[in-house]
């Protein structure tokens, strides 16, 4: 009888000690706009993502963002910190380190706030890649020498507030200006998965003019703003709100210039990157499929109730959540007025999961992710 009376005195002091910990998340509830879509119609299950190889395996560690040259050269960052080129010849070429070049580079996130995380990365009209590095700002690189020139630093930041996890990147072709994401102004890149959990909305759009140095704040108040496209007539721009799900159009001219209108909302997934194909539509990178099962999908389960995600972000690893993720690749292609027009899938996971990026050049798609060990390619 003594110790049951011990055992059950140990426990409550050990649950005492747990709900007086402090949580490092601040959640607020959220209303889910309903159950996920299921898959049918234009979302029925294929496996047009399976029709594939893989590069580089061991050798690019999560391939997140892409961009291609004239001369056919492809550009990538990864969770190492290093920029890449990719050759026409599929030769693999160092182009930088955008921190600092140490062995523990990529074996933890623990190492990315020395070494780097270089996330969108596109060609400018100089034909310099532009990087924004989670974690030390926006760059100016040259291909070939590897220089780096940093245009605004996270500690720059926007109004006064420091940028805390830049993430997606377009150029206009027309203007030169510089379109970016920063995903949180609380939480980088190495805590993303309390960023989701959080669900908070302080994430930002925002324009930096390389001609005067301006940085202005388009939009705020974004849910985990994430990719970033341009249309073809660069009269709008698409983002994707990666934490709940949702893409919105950012007007750029016309009479809705400067307004915002939501595009898809309760999405099958989590959306990260969107890119234009090359015959001009969008193509959707999803991170995480959002399934209808026998219950509603993790996230959704506990969007309405913020003391069970304090209460799981003090107890819950970071880590177990991978186990919670399918291995499933879906990609969803949007025509320019939003609506999807198709899907592409690989339900058992066989090629790649978790996609981040989808970019079409020359013949070829590359599928980025943020983490897997290999460069994922679609012949066509």
């Amino acid at each position: 009888m003594l110790g049951r009376r011990s055992l059950f005195v140990a426990l409550l002091a050990v649950a005492v000690g747990v709900y007086l910990l402090p949580s490092p998340i601040d959640p607020k509830p959220h209303v889910l706009k309903g159950p996920p879509p299921a898959l049918e119609g234009l979302l029925a299950v294929n496996t047009r993502l399976q029709n594939g190889r893989r590069l580089f395996a061991g050798k690019l560690h999560g391939p997140e963002s892409f961009t291609a040259d004239e001369s056919g050269n492809v550009y990538t960052g990864t969770v190492d910190g290093k920029l890449w080129r990719i050759g026409p010849d599929d030769s693999l070429t160092l182009i930088t380190h955008m921190g600092q070049n140490l062995p523990e580079c990529g074996s933890s996130t623990d190492y990315e706030l020395v070494c780097g995380r270089p996330h969108g990365v596109r060609l400018d009209r100089r034909g310099q890649l532009i990087v924004a590095d989670s974690y030390f700002g926006l760059h100016s690189v040259d291909p070939e020498t590897g220089e780096k020139t940093l245009l605004l630093a996270n500690s720059q930041g926007a109004d006064g507030v420091p940028f805390a996890f830049l993430n997606g990147l377009e150029i206009s072709s027309q203007t030169g200006i510089i379109y970016f994401t920063d995903s949180s102004s609380r939480w980088g890149r190495r805590h993303v998965k309390l960023e989701v959990i959080e669900l908070n909305s302080l994430g930002r759009l925002l324009s930096y003019d390389p001609r005067t140095g301006a940085v202005k704040v388009l939009l705020d108040s974004l849910y985990m703003p994430n990719g970033i496209v341009l249309s073809p007539d660069e009269s709008f721009l698409l983002l994707a709100e990666t934490s709940i799900g949702r893409i919105l159009r950012y007007w750029l001219k016309g009479p809705k210039a400067g307004t915002k209108e939501i595009v898809l909302d309760n999405m099958i997934g989590y959306p990260d990157n969107i890119r234009l194909s090359d015959h001009g539509t969008f193509l959707v990178g999803i991170t995480t499929p959002r399934f209808r099962k026998l219950l509603p999908p993790f996230l959704d389960m506990i969007a309405p109730y913020p003391a069970v995600k304090r209460f799981l972000a003090k107890v819950v690893p970071l880590s177990w959540y991978n186990l919670l993720l399918p291995r499933y690749a879906l990609v969803l292609e949007l025509g320019l007025d939003g609506d999807i027009v198709a899907t592409l899938h690989d339900p058992e996971g066989r090629l790649t999961w978790a996609i981040s990026d989808v970019f079409q050049h020359r013949g070829r798609t590359y599928l980025g992710s943020t983490d897997l060990p290999f460069l994922p390619v679609l012949e066509s």
